[in-house]
């Protein structure tokens, strides 16, 4: 399912010049907004996903002043000294703008869980939860304008450039560092097979790990590293594996259409099946069966 980012806003002065540019990849999604302004324009803004906004372009003598909530002493955002802000989820953000013309700018909104699970290895989750208004970055800026031009590409390249660079992006907003990898406990016995069996009866749809977290007492963090030392893939792999498993069982057991094996196994639709099923067997659903029938 494609990520849909969430966000309230009561805003008033603004109206959109040359429109949004969005592009959507991997849990990800960046907007690139052109904004006109009337002599005062202000908002206050409140999302349900992690988002960064990075002010990229500015006409007019003004600053936009932004506060972390209402009735907050505010700071000046500039261009060039202070364009990236990383706003956790559910926070306030009240921004106004006083003198300003017109203003370019990128929302990136990402789902966390997914990011998370991505970075499984270095992410705490924790840190999503610690903003970092107004500060400077030359990597990040860097980033920024050039997801930038690929949401503005007519032409847009494949979509592991874009989704590349925004994941980039984040890395180096949330300053993660390369760790050194430490030897993982294994599951016990009993939380493998409570896990293992859960994912079994679930696998249809997407598993949490929060859920198989609490089956076996253990931090999101504890478990994705200790469910990876027990059997060398992450959770949404050994998931994923056994949805193809049951794929091929239906492949070869009978002659279902394509699209209803995707639907009985779980996937979007016959390309997510096609692409997924490539992806972990080297070839597509067709030809597997063709080989095994």
């Amino acid at each position: 399912m494609t990520f849909q980012p969430r966000m309230s806003n009561t805003i008033e002065g603004f109206s959109l010049g040359k429109g949004v540019a969005r592009r959507v990849w991997n849990g990800l999604v960046a907007d690139v907004w052109d904004v006109e302004c009337a002599p005062y324009a202000g908002g206050h803004y409140v999302a349900s996903d992690p988002r960064l906004f990075i002010l990229l372009d500015l006409q007019g003598n003004g600053r936009p002043m932004v506060r972390s909530g209402k009735g907050r002493k505010g700071e000046l955002q500039n261009p060039q000294s202070s364009p990236i802000s990383y706003v956790p989820a559910g926070m306030d953000l009240w921004v106004d703008f006083t003198g300003i013309r017109t203003l370019r700018h990128l929302d990136i909104h990402f789902d966390a869980e997914t990011v998370c699970r991505r970075l499984t290895d270095d992410l705490d989750p924790r840190r999503l939860d610690d903003p970092r208004l107004l500060f400077f970055d030359e990597r990040a800026m860097s980033l920024a304008r050039l997801i930038a031009a690929e949401c503005l590409n007519p032409q847009p390249l494949h979509d592991l450039y874009g989704d590349s660079l925004t994941l980039s992006l984040i890395i180096a907003v949330l300053n993660l560092d390369k760790v050194e990898r430490r030897k993982r406990s294994a599951l016990a016995p009993w939380q493998l097979r409570r896990a293992t069996d859960y994912l079994e009866a679930h696998c249809l749809r997407t598993v949490r790990l929060d859920e198989l977290a609490d089956l076996t007492g253990l931090s999101a963090s504890q478990f994705s590293h200790s469910f990876k030392a027990s059997t060398g893939v992450a959770p949404h792999q050994w998931q994923m594996r056994e949805r193809l498993s049951r794929a091929k069982g239906l492949l070869a057991a009978n002659d279902l259409p394509l699209n209803a094996v995707a639907v009985e196994t779980g996937f979007a639709d016959q390309a997510h099946f096609t692409r997924v099923f490539r992806q972990y067997l080297g070839t597509t659903p067709a030809k597997w069966r063709k080989a095994h029938s």
